[in-house]
């Protein structure tokens, strides 16, 4: 009898009214796109819009259903200075065609706002953080980080490379490859893929998928976020390399 009220005192203990009951899904992604004006504003709108296009593809939403959940967490953020991480679409779920078309239509109401320089350490830890902090328990964690140039601004990019990996945080890259300046990048001369791939990729899986045409951004976009929803793998012949 003493054991059975000792188990039911313990039932009894209230949960702290500050804990916070997180909501579980199968992965939260962290949509970080560079709008920095190495970006040009062509360049800035197909990102964009091959992103809005991509949440409500049906290849994505089938990824996201696939899930042993059904749902995804997702926000959408806009990047560049190193304090410039701008939240276009905050966090939501997404289970059905119906979310994922809400979900865009945020993101391409947004207004289309810039910012000078690449900070990818900053972009990183700012969608780390967002991570760490929201209402929700994925299976995986994912940032998806697109970009056009290296890092010139803001946090030391290994630095916070080793944040996301510290905190189980998959990065992968979507390196948009051109051959035109920037107003304010000064000239480098790299290979942006190997670039995102030494210094931007990190955690399990991780990978980089480059867009080496204008027109195909919205086509890439599309592939790598069904990817990164489904656990998938890139095929040998489309993939940069992984990171360690």
């Amino acid at each position: 009898m003493r054991c059975l009220i000792a188990c039911l005192g313990l039932l009894a203990v209230p949960v702290p009214s500050g804990a916070q009951t997180l909501t579980p899904v199968d992965v939260e992604l962290v949509l970080a796109v560079d709008i920095s004006y190495s970006v040009d504003l062509d360049e800035a709108r197909r990102q964009r819009e091959g992103y809005v296009a991509a949440l409500a593809h049906p290849d994505v939403i089938s990824a996201i259903q696939a899930g042993p959940l059904g749902r995804i967490a997702v926000t959408y953020v806009e990047w560049a200075d190193a304090g410039f991480q701008r939240p276009a679409a905050p966090w939501t779920v997404i289970a059905s065609e119906a979310d994922a078309m809400a979900f865009a239509a945020v993101v391409a109401a947004a207004p289309l706002e810039r910012g000078h320089y690449t900070a990818i350490g900053s972009a990183i830890a700012d969608a780390v953080e967002r991570i760490e902090t929201n209402a929700y328990d994925g299976h995986r964690r994912l940032i998806d980080l697109s970009g056009d140039g290296p890092q010139n601004h803001g946090m030391d990019l290994m630095q916070a490379r080793e944040m996301a990996r510290a905190a189980g945080i998959t990065v992968n890259g979507l390196p948009i490859l051109t051959e035109r300046p920037g107003h304010w990048t000064r000239p480098v001369e790299l290979n942006l893929d190997e670039y995102f791939d030494r210094n931007v990729a990190i955690g399990p899986g991780a990978f980089v998928l480059a867009v080496r045409e204008p027109e195909d951004i919205q086509m890439a976009i599309l592939r790598k976020m069904t990817l990164e929803i489904a656990g998938a793998a890139p095929a040998r012949s489309e993939l940069t390399g992984l990171a360690p």
